[in-house]
């Protein structure tokens, strides 16, 4: 009996993991059921990465774009409004002035009705020719004969006080006498400038009242330091008092050529 325990014992020690067609096969955990190619949720792909990065390298982040957009110290619109506004006012001076000659670019930029049921109109340098003849005499050249009444009818009622005559050996050429200056017409040409500078002053205010409203709106949405605001606001006021500066200065060169006209 003890021989035959000790065969058994021996034959289950010699096998100990054979199994029989009746034995269950066994049950694999999840962890070893995962594929081997997959990945886990705490891993991301390299490539992703380098695209973040590449993507942060090459465009700005959107709170730098921000603090650019609205850097209180950016005073390139106040610049840009006196620089337009001063250029005017030489532009419109230089008609009245021209050295205390007529100016033709004043004639030139008449506008003319070709046609009495049109409402359109063209500039009269773009019909005729002005050739200066000496200083009291001007001369229209026209393309076509039948631009000369209109022509004629748009300086007329113009008011410059001239009066177009025609050529008697160029059916196409116009002659217009320029009256010598008189106290009036000097006072005309005064008022005119007087203007100009009145409207060149007001475009200096404008674009100060915009930067004004701007630095404002940064401080109360806390966008900027209100050390900075201070700053750029006394700066703000530097470059105004320049501008008024030289849109008087204009002015008074202006004003003087006039009266010794």
């Amino acid at each position: 009996m003890q021989r035959i325990t000790h065969s058994i014992r021996s034959i289950a020690l010699r096998a100990p993991f054979r199994r029989t067609a009746l034995q269950p096969l066994p049950v694999l955990s999840r962890v070893h059921a995962t594929p081997l190619n997959s990945r886990g949720f705490a891993h991301s792909p390299t490539l992703y990465k380098k695209k973040d990065k590449a993507k942060k390298g090459s465009e700005p982040e959107p709170e730098e774009a921000l603090n650019s957009a609205e850097d209180p110290f950016d005073l390139s619109g106040l610049h840009n409004g006196i620089s337009a506004a001063i250029t005017r006012l030489k532009d419109d001076l230089s008609k009245l002035r021209a050295g205390g000659r007529f100016n033709t670019t004043v004639l030139e930029g008449l506008r003319v009705q070709l046609s009495k049921d049109s409402k359109d109109s063209i500039k009269l340098g773009d019909l005729a020719q002005v050739v200066p003849k000496g200083g009291r005499m001007v001369t229209l050249l026209a393309a076509d004969e039948d631009h000369l009444k209109p022509l004629t009818s748009a300086i007329v009622s113009s008011n410059l006080s001239l009066t177009p005559q025609p050529d008697p050996h160029n059916a196409l050429q116009l002659n217009i006498p320029i009256p010598p200056p008189t106290k009036e017409s000097r006072d005309k040409s005064v008022q005119a400038a007087k203007q100009a500078f009145e409207k060149a002053s007001g475009s200096v205010r404008d674009s100060r009242g915009a930067l004004h409203k701007r630095l404002q709106d940064l401080q109360k949405k806390k966008l900027a330091r209100p050390d900075d605001v201070r700053k750029a606001h006394d700066q703000m006021e530097k470059v105004v008092d320049q501008g008024h500066r030289d849109v008087k200065e204009a002015f008074d060169a202006a004003k003087k050529t006039l009266e010794q006209a």
